[in-house]
């Protein structure tokens, strides 16, 4: 698999390891950095690493930053983006299996890098359960992209 992945200032250090750790498990991996502690804007990471699964340049996506929900948020303005912000092995798995994700979102401060090797492993091996339900549910979300608000 090709695997995007991006971090702001507050996520590179977990990034930078998470992409040795990727490229053992035997897959090719694109950095789009931030490459160090200066103060950046994680929108323009997110976008980056989006743009590279939307476009199918790159199979799945993950984002780190200092607790992932700032990533995550942005991740999900993107049209075709599924990402989940995980923290632990049982949300990694279920968010695959049941929600087909295609970006995956760690915070850096909130978790160690053993936890998040394992997040990604599981993470990257969970194939979606293609049950009918799942699929009738993703639709419905994907759906929602093209509604400009969901209150009138």
């Amino acid at each position: 698999m090709n695997i995007a992945i991006g971090a702001d200032h507050a996520g590179y250090r977990l990034k930078d390891e998470l992409i040795e750790f990727i490229r053992s498990l035997g897959h090719e991996v694109k950095d789009f950095g931030a490459f160090g502690p200066e103060s950046v804007d994680y929108p323009d990471y997110a976008s980056q690493v989006c743009g590279a699964v939307v476009s199918g340049t790159a199979d799945k996506g993950i984002l780190v930053c200092g607790t992932g929900i700032g990533m995550s948020i942005a991740a999900n303005k993107t049209p075709g983006i599924r990402c989940a912000l995980v923290h632990d092995m049982f949300s990694a798995k279920a968010t695959r299996e049941h929600n087909d994700t295609n970006v995956l979102a760690m915070g850096e401060r909130v978790i160690g890098p053993g936890l998040a090797q394992e997040i990604v492993k599981i993470w990257l091996e969970t194939e979606f359960s293609q049950g009918e339900r799942h699929k009738n549910r993703i639709h419905k979300v994907m759906q929602l992209e093209g509604s400009q608000s969901l209150h009138p």
